[in-house]
């Protein structure tokens, strides 16, 4: 039977070509205990290897990278903090793929998450029926990467309430997940196998939500993913990541190369607060990462094609920004204005596409 088609396949199973070629490559090369890959393809699966056929799937430090595959080696807890749209959580994925196999064991945490949706809870029927047994235990994503010896990714650990963020501690420490409820028998631990380990992500805007504990802080190494500010970076990867959500829409289209330069200056211009010329401009409150750079370009891209029956402009940028910019405050609105008055104005002098925008954004702000 074939299976349905996804919205978003996990990362093991969209790149499993690349990674079965990176198995066969790896083979004979040492790998720590547990792990499917050596750190070295670890690393390549992540940052690319054009030789082995690999694509790059994470923009940034590459020295960040490896740092964090060195602390997952150590067997401390990784814990990657930085601004919205950093791809923290995307870089949490195409670790745990490379080195367990699987990313799926993922606990989202919120205000709501218990114990139960980390470590484990209970087949009430059956605990009804048996008592507390082994057979009645429901695994939660901690309790299946013990058991598995892979990679428990815990996403927004700073909105988990601190009691129960600290049951973490015990398990990062020893390594073993107690079962109170099972008594003194022999599954009343868990001993995590080799390749267990957990990463976690959080926000730096959530600061303060629900502080983690001294405690258990020592018990992660802290990586801190920077906005990805090199623009020929940037370029690259709105133009991939745009190019691979059109196909899956179904639309052949693709943004021109002086659209995305528009978007990269735009973004960078409007995240710094200064243009490339040193124009101050007003820095709105909102995220104006790569990742929203991506939305917004994939979104003009789609109202080009569907709209007007044609590829995206300035224009089509202009319209889609708004959206972007004003969500978080109705204040960024004079702000994007004041942008669009003082550098766009500027720039369509020189530019058909700055001059698409300018001529879009006056007729959508009226």
């Amino acid at each position: 039977m074939t299976a349905a088609p996804v919205l978003r396949a996990p990362a093991e199973e969209a790149y499993a070509d690349e990674l079965v070629r990176l198995v066969t490559a790896d083979a004979g090369e040492r790998k720590p205990p547990g792990w499917k890959l050596s750190p070295r393809a670890v690393r390549s699966f992540v940052v690319g290897d054009k030789s082995a056929g690999v694509t790059r799937k994470f923009y940034g430090d590459d020295a960040l990278v490896e740092r964090s595959i060195v602390t997952l080696m150590s067997q401390r807890g990784l814990l990657l903090v930085g601004e919205p749209g950093t791809a923290k959580s995307m870089l949490s994925e195409l670790l745990s793929a490379a080195i367990s196999g699987s990313s799926q064991r993922v606990v989202q945490g919120s205000v709501g998450t218990t114990d139960d949706k980390i470590a484990y809870t209970w087949n009430y029927a059956l605990l009804i029926a048996e008592g507390p047994s082994e057979r009645a235990l429901v695994r939660a994503p901690l309790f299946q990467a013990m058991e598995a010896g892979g990679i428990c990714r815990i996403e927004e650990i700073t909105r988990i309430q601190p009691e129960i963020s600290d049951s973490l501690i015990g398990v990062l420490s020893d390594k073993a997940l107690h079962i109170p409820e099972l008594g003194a028998t022999s599954d009343a631990v868990l001993a995590a196998r080799p390749g267990f380990n957990v990463i976690a992500t959080a926000n730096l805007r959530d600061r303060g939500v629900n502080e983690l504990s001294s405690a258990l802080k020592r018990r992660f190494n802290f990586e801190t993913v920077q906005p990805l500010t090199d623009r020929k970076m940037q370029a690259v990867l709105i133009a991939e990541q745009t190019a691979d959500l059109l196909d899956e829409a179904g639309v052949d289209d693709r943004l021109a190369p002086d659209v995305v330069e528009l978007l990269v200056d735009v973004f960078a211009d409007l995240r710094t607060g200064r243009t490339s010329d040193g124009t101050a401009v007003a820095a709105p409150t909102a995220v104006m990462s790569a990742a929203e750079a991506v939305a917004v370009g994939y979104s003009a891209a789609l109202d080009a094609h569907y709209f007007d029956g044609g590829t995206a402009t300035g224009a089509h940028i202009a319209r889609q920004l708004i959206g972007t910019v004003c969500k978080d405050n109705a204040d960024d609105g004079p702000k994007l204005d004041q942008y669009f008055d003082v550098v766009v104005r500027g720039r369509a002098k020189r530019g058909s596409q700055w001059a698409a925008a300018l001529d879009a954004h006056r007729a959508t702000r009226g």
